[in-house]
């Protein structure tokens, strides 16, 4: 009896082991069913001129975090690629130097897109340009603008950037512009306009009327406020995550949040680790700092912190971004052999914001971006390579097929669609 017993227990065991065996494996096969068969866009990719030219590009596996190689072998389909510009003095010098960096992006985009890879990738203008393409089996470029500086004072050039593709753009980066605020200003609290300049209540009109959408990630709470008011359109927080999970001045407070589902907008969750866990981040970030300082100098590098880049020489800054892939990835294969590293942010706190609020103000009003190239990158989803990890981990958290397709483009796409629907309203009437 007590045989029969132990057979019954050990059947049972292994029964439960071959149980729990099949329930991973169907997870697994469900994220691999569902991320093949969704739209998926990431808002947010920084680009360096240097990579698109006829020797090197992105139909080549090059240090970049995003790439067509690593979209293809991590399943992204849509990569907004950035038309990024720091900011500089309000003048008119300042605005011409910007605007020629400006176009130098814009023409990058049009020639991997026209020149180099047109059977690989595709510009695309609408929601209906993104289907089309996606299931053409190309991927998906589209643009954004970060920081509206380089328009300068001349309200034409919006419709300018409209017709070369821009589908979104940020009236603000790091340090106030002439059309609003910055987040920035929470640090020392000076503000130049006290949210819009009156040049920046005209931008909103004008974004509207082009069916531009208007990115806040970048705005002080205040200019996304009175953003909001002024816009008949939802607005987008192209890369953001949540400030009640973490303090930073980047991510939507509670108010914030609410007043974007209000306006019927969209957040995208921003893979950038100290927008996510600014504990984790700091205790990893010291330990990388000293590993990435060594890992230079026995590369003969010169290596700068980011408060130093103001300061740099454009060669020294075109060599560091050059440099910069290279030590990085040096630098994640020792810390992977380091026992005592501190842990990194990683997928799993990337989801706990979309968890957060999505619980918050709706499943229709959140989205995924990684800041890629440009600071973002967390362990799991460090490259475009990775991207399946971030459906898997939706997967695991039960998220349904249809909730997995509105995270991962399906809302930033109603959003296009209202922003260029008030567009075709406005110019009817």
């Amino acid at each position: 009896m007590k045989q029969f017993v132990v057979f019954i227990s050990i059947l049972t065991l292994v029964a439960c082991k071959e149980e729990k065996k099949e329930m991973a494996e169907s997870v697994l096969e469900k994220a691999h069913r569902i991320h093949e068969k969704v739209i998926t866009i990431d808002t947010h990719n920084d680009i360096n001129v240097g990579n698109f030219t006829d020797s090197i590009n992105y139909t080549q596996n090059l240090d970049t975090q995003v790439n067509l190689p690593k979209m293809t072998e991590g399943g992204l389909d849509v990569s907004w690629l950035i038309v990024y510009t720091g900011q500089d003095s309000l003048n008119a010098e300042g605005y011409e130097k910007a605007a020629k960096n400006a176009m130098d992006k814009f023409e990058a985009i049009h020639r991997l897109c026209e020149d180099i890879a047109p059977e690989k990738i595709e510009l695309a203008l609408t929601s209906d340009d993104v289907r089309r393409i996606s299931k053409s089996g190309k991927k998906v470029a589209m643009i954004g603008v970060e920081n509206a500086y380089p328009i300068g004072e001349d309200l034409s050039n919006f419709e300018k950037y409209h017709d070369l593709g821009a589908r979104y753009i940020s009236l603000s980066h790091n340090g106030h512009s002439q059309f609003c605020d910055s987040n920035t200003g929470e640090k020392d609290s000076i503000w130049l306009h006290n949210g819009l300049s009156e040049l920046g209540k005209k931008a909103v009109v004008e974004m509207n009327r082009l069916g531009i959408m208007i990115d806040i990630s970048h705005p002080s709470k205040s200019s996304m406020e009175q953003m909001v008011t002024l816009s008949k359109a939802p607005i987008i927080a192209s890369h953001s995550s949540a400030r009640a999970l973490c303090d930073h001045s980047r991510n939507l407070d509670d108010d914030q949040l609410l007043l974007l589902k209000k306006n019927g907008g969209v957040v995208q969750t921003v893979a950038f680790s100290s927008y996510l866990n600014t504990d984790k981040h700091e205790a990893r970030a010291a330990y990388m700092k000293g590993l990435y300082s060594k890992i230079a100098d026995s590369m003969d590098i010169d290596w700068y912190e980011r408060s130093q880049f103001p300061e740099l020489s454009d060669a020294q800054r075109a060599a560091f971004m050059a440099n910069y892939p290279k030590v990085l990835k040096q630098a994640k294969i020792e810390a992977s052999k380091d026992k005592n590293a501190p842990e990194a942010v990683n997928v799993s706190d990337f989801v706990n914001h979309i968890d957060y609020m999505v619980k918050f103000i709706g499943i229709d009003h959140v989205g995924i971006s990684s800041d890629f190239d440009g600071g973002g990158g967390i362990e799991g989803w460090d490259d475009a390579s990775e991207t399946f990890n971030v459906t898997l981990e939706l997967v695991k958290r039960g998220y349904s097929e249809e909730e997995i397709e509105k995270l991962w483009g399906g809302n930033l796409l109603r959003v296009l669609d209202e922003v260029q629907a008030v567009s075709k309203n406005l110019a009817e009437n």
